[in-house]
């Protein structure tokens, strides 16, 4: 089987009537920038906006023009988060509350004109917004609400009873296999395709998880019109890099990250993530289609078009993080439609939209494939040989702080792990990956502007994390087992979180919370934090109990034959002891890349430690999650857990503007214009890297 791209029939070409109609239908065009009608800007995902009213000469008499209150923070103990990227048609915002609720505002003055109440507790998730879509029925909003997806009256909030089950249809229906758990939420908004609402979701990432399939939905009525098998059935096409009954048998592979929709060609693009569980897979033998791809297919249909594998068998987590971005670039001469898709190695892989074909040669470079016993490592895995990387691709001695307190033990630990390279097999020994697990690229994504110039936000913090046993088929345990197997591998060994403070302490829960509290968190989840449905409740309430320090019982549990026999250590982000990374700067970075040429522009840190800056250090860069805004001739981006709004000069990576936020911002601002006026927003909702939770949206404007 070809391991890189297998193009089938192209869409045909659609005729006058046919363009219309699905104009209509989808969702309202940009009208010159006026609008911010999409999930970053727009279908092809480029946070880009044609407005032009700031410029590298007035940017610094921007101010704030409101400021909103979306209530359902958790301000004392940092654990809520805003994530969404709002869109606004017509003068009006639509967004999600750090309380998982979604609400309309003026878009002009901030006032709320409506905000959902759902009262449903037996979920966590963070929205990164909502999808709108308008006929000449009706205008609707489309919203994830833990496993139910909704849809809304854009004008009142309220269900619409004729879409599914009064309102909103279950996700989890359609993606059960035996022995899975039943966590799934839609955390992403999916994309409009004239009828069709096209959605993946969020879904665990061990040995429980439920399909990764791919879905379109009548807009209307809520009925399934096609799906798109992310893990084959038997004897499809790509099931022959699986072991048979592959989707009985394991789960994930999903679309969380988001897609992009090229309606003129009827072709909608879908990153996928790895199948479960993430770090082994000795029981799924093979590449795994179509895990870890960049797939293309029919909007109308569903069929495949074609993928590209941009790695084989995934045993590190290797997800896309994020949407890919739809450009036009001029190639040897020639306008070309192209796509490009950002990874969390720092690569970006460019395609030619329609047929799938490298813009840039691709090589499959041979691999170490040493791994636990059992595990079968993929030979190789492909490289981009252009675009250059957005974040170095190795961590080794050399790389160590000078300044760090304890430098030598680091030199010590570090001459005892795996390092050095990509893609390096887990085993019992530490093995460090760099530039991290979830960075560079992330879920923020990349803006790309009108001449082809990508930016892209990135992070580089060594991780280390290896592989143990764990306990199989009937077996006595104890509570503090069941907390190592389930929740040290974020919140540490020792309950003290990382730290960077991305995953936090719950060394003294008993102080904040309740056990009941605490059992509700792990039978519902929180944020980030996916719910333990899996687990029988004498298990959740053991770790419950060791988490507030009542006891450590004994207990005895029964796995299932097919759980994965190992578990991770954890996402161990590695810091000095005074705190800071024990790589060499920078740890964050905004880099701007060519992608006709393939070649960097420049590359700036993104973010600093005010404690160095007051040392008189450089910007450092600094761990940091959400994406960029490119406008006019500037580039704004939040994302930094200094709590600083920023603007960049897109040709040269200077730091033109900056101003303070009331929580950490981590989430992709927008731009929009409301009678002339343009308007820059972004979600403050902080909650990760130790910074305190917040729920304000803010807009700014220049000053009438």
């Amino acid at each position: 089987m070809d391991r890189y791209t297998l193009p089938t029939s192209l869409p045909k070409c659609l005729s006058w009537l046919t363009l219309i109609l699905s104009t209509v239908a989808c969702s309202p065009k940009k009208q010159s920038g006026i609008n911010w009608p999409e999930y970053n800007g727009g279908p092809d995902r480029n946070h880009y906006s044609e407005l032009t009213q700031f410029d590298k000469e007035n940017v610094n008499r921007l101010e704030k023009a409101w400021e909103y209150n979306s209530g359902g923070a958790d301000t004392t103990k940092n654990q809520t988060q805003i994530q969404c990227n709002p869109i606004i048609i017509d003068g009006i915002l639509y967004g999600v509350s750090a309380g998982s609720q979604a609400f309309a505002l003026d878009a002009a003055s901030g006032q709320e004109l409506w905000k959902t109440n759902f009262n449903d507790k037996t979920f966590s998730m963070t929205s990164r917004g909502v999808t709108y879509q308008a006929d000449e029925t009706g205008k609707r909003i489309f919203f994830g609400y833990g496993h139910l997806l909704y849809c809304l009256d854009a004008k009142t909030g309220k269900p619409i009873s004729s879409f599914g089950d009064n309102g909103k249809i279950d996700l989890k229906q359609g993606l059960e296999r035996p022995t899975a758990d039943d966590y799934v939420v839609y955390n992403t908004p999916g994309v409009i395709f004239e009828n069709l609402l096209i959605t993946g979701a969020r879904v665990q990432e061990n040995s429980a998880a439920l399909l990764g399939d791919v879905r379109a939905f009548d807009v209307h009525t809520g009925e399934l019109t096609w799906t798109f098998k992310t893990i084959p059935e038997n004897g499809e096409f790509g099931s022959d890099t699986w072991p048979p009954n592959a989707r009985q048998n394991t789960g994930g592979a999903n679309s969380w990250m988001g897609m992009a929709i090229d309606r003129e060609n009827e072709i909608v693009y879908v990153p996928t993530g790895s199948a479960a569980f993430d770090f082994y897979g000795g029981d799924r033998a093979g590449d795994n289609l179509f895990a870890n791809c960049l797939l293309a297919l029919n909007a109308r249909t569903g069929e495949r078009l074609w993928h590209f594998q941009t790695m084989h068998h995934d045993i590190w987590d290797r997800d896309l993080p994020a949407p890919p971005n739809l450009i036009t670039l001029e190639k040897d001469g020639q306008q070309m439609q192209a796509v490009a898709q950002i990874t969390k190695q720092g690569y970006v892989f460019v395609f030619n939209r329609l047929t799938g074909e490298p813009l840039f040669p691709i090589e499959e470079r041979p691999m170490i494939t040493e791994g636990m016993p059992g595990e079968q490592v993929s030979p190789t895995q492909p490289f981009p040989t252009l675009p250059e990387p957005f974040t170095r691709q190795s961590f080794t001695s050399a790389d160590v702080r000078t300044d760090a307190p304890d430098r030598e033990e680091i030199l010590r630990q570090l001459s005892e792990a795996k390092t050095g390279r990509a893609y390096i097999p887990l085993t019992e020994q530490r093995t460090i990956f760099f530039p991290g697990t979830d960075g560079g690229g992330q879920w923020g994504g990349a803006a790309v502007d009108s001449e082809g110039v990508m930016y892209v936000p990135a992070k580089e913090v060594p991780v280390y994390s290896s592989l143990t046993n764990a306990p199989q088929q009937q077996a006595l345990t104890s509570s503090s087992t069941l907390y190592q197997i389930h929740c040290a591998s974020c919140h540490g060994k020792d309950m003290t979180g990382d730290h960077s403070g991305a995953y936090p302490a719950i060394k003294d829960f008993n102080k904040r919370r309740t056990a009941t509290e605490a059992y509700s968190i792990i039978e519902r989840g929180r944020g980030m934090m996916p719910a333990f449905t899996q687990l029988s409740n004498a298990e959740k309430k053991a770790i419950a109990d060791y988490i507030m320090g009542i006891g450590d019982a004994t207990l005895t549990v029964s796995t299932d034959s097919r759980s994965s026999p190992y578990k991770h250590t954890g996402y161990n982000r590695w810091y000095s002891e005074d705190g800071y990374p024990v790589n060499t700067p920078p740890w964050g970075t905004l880099t701007a890349i060519d992608l006709a040429s393939g070649k960097r522009k420049w590359q700036v840190p993104l973010g600093e430690f005010p404690t160095l800056s007051e040392q008189g250090f450089p910007p450092t860069g600094t761990d940091n999650y959400g994406g960029p805004l490119v406008t006019g001739d500037l580039i704004f981006i939040a994302a930094t857990p200094d709590q600083k709004f920023r603007a960049f000069d897109k040709l040269t990576g200077e730091q033109v503007w900056e101003t303070d936020l009331p929580a950490a911002g981590y989430a992709s601002p927008s731009t929009y214009s409301v009678n002339g006026k343009q308007y820059l927003v972004v979600a403050c909702g902080g909650g990760k890297l130790r910074s305190r939770s917040g729920d304000r949206y803010v807009a700014f404007a220049l000053p009438d």
